[in-house]
């Protein structure tokens, strides 16, 4: 379990992250996301004990990430967004060495077991420089899960991998996720919408939103948009529909279809087909509007960017680096 509580992180006069807090649970994959320099390597780091907060707390399974450091560390596995690899090992090599480090009992059992889990049996005795950087990913993951942790932070996980990679290491991270708790950041909304079961939106280091992927979807915007089809009459079935209590404005698309825009709290769809049917009009279709991850996430952003203008300069790449 992790939990963060009034998390704070000053880069000299640039507060990188302000007042976080959050929890993420076991069994529970946390979606982290949020524009570059939102601070979320900031916070991946501080968990993971490279760097001290400047205010707040943080634990993991129930243990501070500053003062029980060296606890953490054996229950956390870290994936970096830049992974660190010595090059001139051998992949086998390589995992035996980090698994070492953690007194991992059984190693060579274990880190054959974890080629297989990430999909690098086959290059086990591979150089480390003779990979391509989707490899290279999956070998920085195969070392975050060597020692069994209870916590998996991920920073960009799937970042260098072809699509076939990809759905393997999000099936992997879906499973994973069953058993222990899970948070990684990324830059593909989609996959968060795929395999997070809960989301939490970043933004000039202070949380704008926290949900389902699913449950953000009504927060997207203060409308909602309905599209309507009949048969015939199309312009006479939009005048009909700007009578319905509720409805903000209707209009004909060239496509023939009807758009109609509705107050948030109201929900129209059984009116317009009430409407439509009792007025003699045949109704082909009537569809939501379909709202994605990326839509809320750059509605989100927007305005907490409008609301919250930052006060003081960006730092520098030494400062905060958010690939």
């Amino acid at each position: 379990m992790i939990s963060v509580q009034n998390l704070t992180k000053d880069y000299d006069t640039h507060r990188a992250i302000d007042h976080l807090n959050f929890t993420a649970e076991k069994g529970e994959v946390l979606g982290f996301l949020g524009p570059n320099g939102a601070g979320k390597t900031t916070t991946m780091r501080i968990l993971t004990g490279f760097m001290s907060p400047t205010s707040g707390t943080a634990t993991i399974d129930g243990l501070d990430v500053m003062e029980d450091s060296l606890k953490v560390r054996h229950k956390v596995g870290y994936l970096p967004e830049t992974v660190p690899l010595y090059e001139d090992m051998r992949v086998f090599d390589y995992l035996k060495f980090m698994g070492q480090l953690h007194k991992v009992q059984e190693i060579d059992e274990r880190v054959a077991e974890v080629l297989i889990q990430v999909g690098m049996d086959d290059r086990s005795q591979s150089l480390i420089k003779n990979l391509s950087k989707g490899m290279r990913q999956r070998v920085g993951l195969g070392q975050a899960l060597l020692h069994h942790p209870d916590v998996l932070i991920l920073d960009e996980p799937t970042i260098g991998l072809d699509p076939k990679q990809i759905k393997e290491v999000r099936n992997l991270i879906k499973s994973i996720g069953k058993e222990r708790t899970v948070m990684l950041s990324t830059h593909i909304l989609s996959e968060a919408q795929q395999i997070c079961d809960r989301v939490i939106i970043i933004n000039k280091g202070r949380i704008v939103a926290e949900d389902a992927p699913e449950n953000l979807q009504g927060r997207v915007s203060a409308l909602r948009v309905v599209y309507v089809r009949v048969s015939e009459k199309t312009d006479q079935a939009a005048t009909a529909l700007r009578e319905l209590p509720g409805v903000l404005s209707v209009k004909v698309l060239e496509t023939g279809r009807i758009e109609v825009e509705n107050v948030r709290e109201s929900d129209v769809r059984p009116g317009i087909a009430r409407k439509l049917v009792e007025s003699g009009y045949d109704l082909l279709e009537l569809t939501p509007e379909s709202v994605n991850l990326e839509d809320i996430f750059l509605k989100l952003t927007r305005e907490a960017s409008s609301e919250n203008p930052p006060l003081e300069p960006e730092p520098n790449d030494s400062q905060e680096s958010e690939a």
